[in-house]
C-alpha cells in the first residue's frame, strides 16, 4: 500500500471518529479524564489533560454531523474505485 494524501486523510478520519465514539461516563471517566477532573482556579492556565477533554468534548460536539457527511463520501469513494 502507498502512502498517498488520500491514505492520510483516511487515516486522520479513523482517529476524529475514534475520538468521536469515546464515551464520557464509560470511558473516560474510568482513566480520570471526565468532566468533573482538572477545574482549575480562575486565572490559572489548564494543564493539558483539561485541554485534551476539552478538545475530546468539543470534537464529539462540532464533528457530529460532518462525520456523518464525509464518512458517506470516504464509503462512497471506497466503493466506486475499490
Amino acid at each position: 500500500m502507498a502512502f498517498t494524501l488520500y491514505s492520510l486523510l483516511q487515516a486522520a478520519l479513523l482517529v476524529i471518529n475514534a475520538i468521536a465514539v469515546l464515551h464520557e461516563e464509560r470511558f473516560l471517566r474510568h482513566v480520570g479524564w471526565g468532566s468533573d477532573q482538572g477545574i482549575g482556579g480562575f486565572g490559572e492556565e489548564p494543564g493539558i489533560k483539561a485541554q485534551l477533554t476539552n478538545l475530546i468534548r468539543s470534537i464529539r460536539t462540532v464533528m457530529r454531523v460532518p462525520l456523518i457527511a464525509v464518512n458517506s463520501v470516504t464509503i462512497v469513494l471506497l466503493l466506486l474505485f475499490g
